[in-house]
């Protein structure tokens, strides 16, 4: 059981150093998008070609953001999830990066559509509401889970001990 704990903390290794090479190319990609739209000149179509930039780097934040969780979670500490605690500090740390990501996304897609297409506003607006609804029923989620949490005192000590422990 030791070797299979083992291959699975590596593989979640593997998996957590492709997100931050994703992130990498992400940004190298949105920096070069960036700097093309300088050589253009300061000009509204500029503007428009740094927001897509500015889409691309809220994309590498949530890819390293998921990254440093999975090794966190699954190689630094070994964490079992199953505990309430445990759920909840797991699911709030890759909401929290996954909801500014969409929301950073709904607002650069909503100023593509008001300058380039009108039409396309309304995906904009359905991107920003079922981000909304995410961070809402993420919140709802924490107030259910509270209570459970109350019941394993125990387990929020050592999370905060851990905390300690990798800062």
């Amino acid at each position: 059981m030791k070797i299979l704990s083992h291959i699975f903390s590596a593989v979640h290794g593997v998996i957590a150093v492709l997100f931050a090479v994703a992130a990498i190319v992400l940004v190298l990609i949105a920096v070069r998008i960036a700097w093309a739209a300088l050589g253009d000149g300061l000009n509204p179509g500029s503007a428009l070609i740094v927001i897509e930039a500015l889409g691309l780097l809220a994309a590498a934040v949530v890819a390293l953001q998921i990254s440093q969780t999975v090794f966190e979670e699954e190689i630094i500490r070994d964490a079992q999830i199953s505990a309430p605690t445990r759920v909840r500090r797991f699911l709030s740390r890759f909401l929290v990066v996954v909801v500014v990501a969409l929301a950073i996304e709904g607002l650069v897609a909503a100023f593509k559509a008001i300058h380039e297409e009108m039409a396309e506003l309304r995906y904009a607006a359905a991107l920003l509401l079922s981000t909304a609804a995410v961070l809402a029923a993420w919140g709802v989620f924490i107030r259910l889970n509270r209570a459970a949490e109350e019941l394993e005192p125990e387990a929020m000590e050592e999370a905060k001990r851990e905390d300690r422990k990798l800062g």
